[in-house]
């Protein structure tokens, strides 16, 4: 996911004034700016959202550190596009402060970013897979499978040579870039995985 998000996040700090967020959202074309803390760290959200409650309630121009949603709800580098996307949709937000393992802001994910992941087209995926997971990768003849792709959703009919190459076929499969789900129809002709035990000598 590192290489998805944007690593020159636009922020604000504590203390910036509501007029200025507003200014930063409309600037840079964006729905929402971590709040950041003196470390680096971020303590809150403000979101187009939080800018739009805080005018209907008549409040007045006010700080970041009172307009916004805390504590921020944060991704890491290392999480794959599925767990960004499932966090985004569990807690209702477009966007998601990147932080290092000391909790230090190093760049913004979007909804918009693993959107434009998703939309990658269905023929690139098939030869991929077909050609780096299948070929490459696990040595599998290109006649043995057949990759069928449909807005991401990929599905594997074949037959492999042993059984423990089933899912790991599937599991490489769902890290290629732009699949939504892998449906698994694939057969075996040889069961690797059963433990033969040999009888002791008498």
């Amino acid at each position: 996911m590192a290489d998805l998000m944007t690593p020159e996040a636009v922020v604000v700090q504590r203390g910036t004034p509501f007029k200025e967020i507003a200014r930063l959202l409309d600037e840079y074309d964006i729905t929402a700016v971590p709040v950041l803390d003196e470390d680096d760290q971020p303590v809150g959200v403000v979101s187009e959202a939080d800018l739009l409650r805080r005018q209907i309630a008549k409040l007045g121009a006010t700080t970041a550190e009172a307009i916004m949603t805390s504590p921020a709800v944060v991704a890491h580098p290392g999480w794959s596009v599925v767990e960004a996307a499932k966090t985004m949709e569990k807690k209702r937000v477009k966007r998601l402060p990147v932080v290092d393992d000391s909790g230090r802001l190093i760049g913004v994910i979007s909804r918009s970013d693993l959107v434009q992941l998703f939309l990658r087209r269905d023929r690139a995926i098939q030869e991929e897979v077909l050609e780096e997971v299948l070929t490459r990768t696990l040595g599998v003849a290109p006649s043995a499978v057949t990759v069928e792709v449909s807005d991401g959703h990929v599905t594997l009919t074949g037959s492999l040579e042993r059984k423990s190459l089933v899912p790991i076929a599937v599991r490489l499969c769902e890290s290629v870039d732009g699949v939504v789900e892998v449906v698994d129809r694939l057969s075996y002709l040889r069961d690797d995985t059963a433990t033969h035990r040999q009888d002791a000598p008498e």
